[in-house]
């Protein structure tokens, strides 16, 4: 009887009874009975789930949907229930997730994206098993969120976009029945008829499209003009998990997958898989998938060309080249690294992915790019980077670095692997790199002046007279004269896109025979070859001056996916182009392939808006040209409008109702104003310009600023020639007669010293001019 009485003094406690009694009564008053709520809560996290799976690539799925289907079943059904033996289970079990989170943690602790990701999706089973309450399905709701964020950082494709809007589609009436469900109104019933306000109980369909179609609509706005700041604010890049090294690693060999023989390789190309014998120069075919000029060892008689596959996507701060690895000896037919066996391994810290490397000493200025890689399919151990890598973030515990400033793995870069680059690239300064001095160090003089004795004096007379009939040349030339190694690399690179091609059929170009040299038979044989031959010939041409160069392989930038972010590499982009020394400056590449742009992607193009010029270029490449010019106009009125906007709208809140009139009138007549005399300064200030210029000089500027002004500029990487040969496939056949023929008046005057028939091309371009009003 003590007992009894002490006990029922106890549950008369005030605390204690407010517990109890809240205990019995809180499954039934808070309970949600809405079974289309629950079900729309359960597709959210369905997606959320689907979509971790789709960017990251994994499995969870498999398992985490059936439970949750089977969590939320059980929870319907139990929903009025207390189930405190089941929330003890799911607390263990929670406890149990997280143990084993801390536990994956310590081994993903530079990139912790996918291990939250598992987390909350093991939380998240485990709580649908007791969801009575419709704040339980509120938290539902935000893991399936934070699951789509976590997703759409870890996403490089497109694949992302239709669960994203998806999960949109379906988070609308979710909102919309979770929000009535905190006011206490009755469940709705859905109406395809026209919205009507006054009917508050119908899920109205067509007023929630057009809601999507809006938040669609206004998201790409807002993505398209969200800028992107050259910088990082936090220090931690993705990269993939630690891989373990077994063996003792020099970096002295590489591991090309297409120089293997039957599962066995000796890493100097003479393996089969469609190589030929590398080592010897004899002749043979390239493999279909990798690049043949990845090895220590490069064979340029090799014939054929690869199978297009996407192999890795950058996420890059700019638009680069992404180097692989450089060759200092000329064998005749090819290329090889002379100091493969002197490579420096560096090794990181345990506790950190960072590695820090040695970049070339350089005056010039810098600018810091991060770049980050994600291999999609197997590569060989050498590691792309922008030139000038100052640290790397690797899961390997060491890297090697070899006499040509390439990186090396321990391992192959498979299927999956993730890497960051920092890189500390150098402005190419023209002036500068004009004006840089030709007194070599000795080391520099001993490798990269290298030429074979026997053609040697063959190749440095047909240089110099190159050279020498500068003036008298058909190729663009620029205002500056031949008396640097900077300019004549321009020159003598521009000289070769012009004047030699490239095969039509890629088995056309002969085999090169036992006795034969590449450089040799490129210049006075073929006048021509494989895109590749042409930076082997620019690279030997400069030696043969006394100029400094070598032959660097890599990948191009790829194709810039603005809705992603990230640059698709393929094999195909893999080239190789020529590096010139330049003492106190470092290396600068030059592109002499035709159709390609002499000078790499630089880092002096702004980035900060660089989505929506990418996404505006990939647009217009859809478009016809003249439907491209006219979009360009509407967008340059549509952004002058905005900001004509925006000055009313501050002015309007300047002062009271005297200042906001005053500051509206005054913005408004300065806006207009400013560009009217904007307008009227640059077109004064263009005639001016032109009225300085020879007359066919200021001929041929009207006709590319007019050509222009349709949508259908000139390429800075294209020569006159060049443009006049395109013209023909925008224009009209009589205005592209008319380009062609003031474009080859043009080169005949500035380069050969022709005169023009000034009068006869005036009267053609007057009458082309006329016939465009009349078509207005």
């Amino acid at each position: 009887m003590l007992n009894l009485s002490r006990m029922n003094r106890f549950w008369r406690v005030p605390v204690v009874n407010f517990w109890r009694q809240n205990l019995q009564r809180s499954p039934l008053t808070e309970v949600e009975d809405s079974s289309s709520l629950r079900m729309l809560v359960l597709a959210l996290v369905i997606l959320g789930i689907g979509a971790t799976d789709i960017a990251a690539e994994t499995s969870f799925s498999f398992w985490a949907l059936p439970l949750s289907v089977l969590g939320a079943a059980w929870s319907y059904y139990r929903r009025r229930d207390a189930n405190v033996a089941v929330q003890f289970c799911i607390a263990i079990g929670m406890l149990v997730a997280l143990g084993a989170f801390f536990g994956r943690l310590v081994g993903e602790l530079n990139d912790t994206r996918l291990g939250l990701a598992e987390l909350l999706i093991q939380l998240q089973v485990l709580h649908s098993f007791d969801t009575p309450r419709r704040k339980n399905l509120g938290y539902s709701i935000v893991i399936g969120l934070i699951l789509l964020g976590v997703a759409a950082t870890l996403s490089q494709t497109l694949a992302f976009a239709p669960v994203l809007l998806l999960f949109l589609a379906i988070a609308l009436p979710t909102l919309v029945l979770d929000y009535r469900s905190r006011l206490g109104l009755q469940p709705l019933k859905t109406q395809k008829e026209k919205f009507n306000p006054k009917n508050s109980s119908t899920l109205n369909f067509k007023f929630l499209t057009l809601t999507f179609l809006l938040i669609v609509c206004l998201g790409l706005a807002i993505f398209a003009v969200l800028p992107r700041f050259p910088g990082y604010q936090l220090r931690n890049f993705p990269v993939s998990s630690t891989i373990q090294v077994k063996s003792n690693f020099t970096g002295r060999s590489i591991i090309n997958p297409g120089y293997v023989r039957q599962g066995k390789g000796d890493n100097q190309g003479s393996g089969s898989g469609g190589t030929g014998q590398n080592k010897t120069g004899q002749p043979g075919k390239v493999d279909n998938n990798f690049y043949y000029g990845f090895n220590s060892q490069i064979n340029q008689n090799l014939r054929g060309e690869m199978k297009p596959k996407v192999v890795m996507r950058v996420r890059s701060q700019a638009e680069g080249f992404w180097r692989v690895l450089g060759f200092d000896r000329y064998t005749g037919k090819g290329w090889e690294v002379s100091r493969n066996e002197d490579v420096t391994t560096i090794k990181r810290s345990p506790w950190s992915y960072q590695i820090f490397l040695n970049p070339p000493l350089t005056t010039a200025k810098t600018q810091e790019i991060v770049q980050t890689y994600t291999v999609v399919a197997d590569l060989p151990n050498l590691i792309p980077a922008m030139a000038y890598p100052k640290e790397i973030y690797f899961p390997t515990p060491m890297v090697a670095v070899d006499k040509e400033d390439g990186l090396r793995s321990p391992v192959e870069l498979s299927e999956g692997l993730t890497y960051t680059v920092i890189s500390e690239v150098p402005y190419r300064d023209r002036t500068k790199l004009g004006q840089a001095s030709t007194n070599y160090p000795r080391q520099i003089k001993k490798y990269y002046l290298q030429i074979p004795p026997e053609i040697a004096e063959k190749v440095r007379q047909r240089t110099e007279e190159i050279l020498a009939n500068y003036s008298q040349e058909g190729v663009t030339k620029s205002s500056k004269s031949l008396d640097s190694a900077y300019e004549k690399a321009l020159y003598l690179a521009q000289y070769l896109k012009q004047r030699y091609s490239l095969p039509q059929n890629p088995l056309d170009l002969p085999y090169l025979g036992e006795k034969d040299d590449l450089v040799e038979a490129f210049l006075f044989k073929y006048k021509g070859g494989y895109p590749d031959h042409f930076s082997t010939v620019l690279t030997v041409m400069l030696r043969s001056i006394g100029i400094p160069a070598r032959l660097v392989a890599g990948f191009n930038s790829g194709e810039f996916n603005p809705f992603t972010g990230l640059y698709v590499v393929r094999n195909t982009d893999a080239y190789a182009m020529t590096e010139v020394y330049f003492p106190k400056y470092g290396w600068f590449a030059f592109d002499p392939i035709p159709n390609h742009p002499l000078i790499p992607p630089s880092i002096e193009d702004t980035q900060t808006f660089s989505v929506l010029r990418q996404l505006w270029h990939w647009v217009a490449g859809w478009l016809p040209s003249p439907v491209t010019g006219l979009l360009n106009n509407v967008f340059e009125t549509i952004f002058r409008w905005v900001i004509r906007a925006i000055a009313w709208f501050l002015a309007l809140f300047s002062q009271g109702w005297f200042g906001i009139l005053t500051g509206l009138i005054l913005a408004t007549t300065a806006a207009f104003f400013g560009w009217l005399g904007w307008g009227q300064w640059r077109e004064w200030r263009n005639r001016r310009w032109l009225k300085k210029l020879p007359a066919m000089e200021s001929l041929y500027q009207q006709m590319l600023q007019w050509t222009t002004q349709k949508g259908l500029g000139k390429h800075p990487a294209q020569t006159p020639l060049e443009y006049a040969r395109g013209s023909y496939q925008h224009h009209p056949p009589a205005t592209a007669e008319v380009i062609d023929e003031i474009s080859q008046a043009y080169v005949g005057w500035r380069y050969g010293g022709h005169p023009p028939n000034l009068k006869r091309l005036r009267q053609r371009w007057q009458g082309i001019k006329k016939a465009g009003k009349a078509n207005k």
